[in-house]
């Protein structure tokens, strides 16, 4: 893969230029409403942006840092389409946790950024890889306590990540999905099928 053009340069690419266009349209007074907030229904569309906008130059930076590390190992093992859909999928589903559960609270709250994607990314890398293959072929666990022992990996990566300002619930479940996403291996395209050789075939 060209990597030049790989996935996750490309989304690194995409979340500088919608942030170069939050600070143009600041500077010219006209601010762009991309931060997802309840009701959801009001601006649809943020589902989506709030994915890839952000609050200021370290939270970019520390989020592309994140994308690059953990995306340049997993888009190995998938194709470009499922990288992004997980991508937008995860981090969307992500934010619109997070304020509903603050709206459940009764604190009005918005979120931006690619943190709950990216922690959906670091899930399926900590539970697609053969070390976790191999661990779970040869123990047989009740799927309830497999269940209970993700939530709680989750749980303890969520709150080294605690801060403020910082959106827990959303790094939860990013965490989550992935740890579940990672279990079912669905990146796992017949394309990186292909490219593995006959004689070793690694999964993620």
């Amino acid at each position: 893969m060209d990597r030049a053009t790989n996935p996750t340069t490309t989304l690194i690419g995409v979340l500088i230029v919608v942030f170069l266009l939050q600070v143009l349209a600041a500077v010219l007074g006209t601010p762009l409403e991309l931060a997802l907030a309840w009701p959801l229904s009001d601006r649809p569309w943020t589902l989506l942006s709030s994915v890839l906008a952000h609050g200021g130059p370290l939270h970019l930076a520390t989020n592309a840092i994140g994308l690059f590390v953990i995306g340049l190992v997993l888009e190995r093992r998938t194709s470009t389409l499922r990288f992004y859909l997980f991508f937008l999928v995860v981090g969307a589903a992500a934010g619109t946790m997070e304020v509903t559960v603050g709206w459940l609270m009764g604190d009005a709250v918005s979120v931006l950024g690619a943190s709950g994607a990216i922690f959906g990314l670091l899930g399926y890398l900590l539970a697609a890889n053969r070390l976790t293959d191999a661990v779970a072929s040869r123990i047989a666990v009740d799927p309830r306590v497999a269940t209970l022992v993700m939530i709680g990996v989750a749980l303890a990566i969520t709150w080294l990540t605690r801060g403020r300002r910082v959106a827990l619930i959303a790094h939860f479940t990013g965490l989550v999905l992935g740890l579940l996403a990672g279990r079912a291996h669905v990146l796992r395209s017949s394309v990186s099928n292909a490219s593995a050789t006959s004689t070793e075939r690694r999964r993620f």
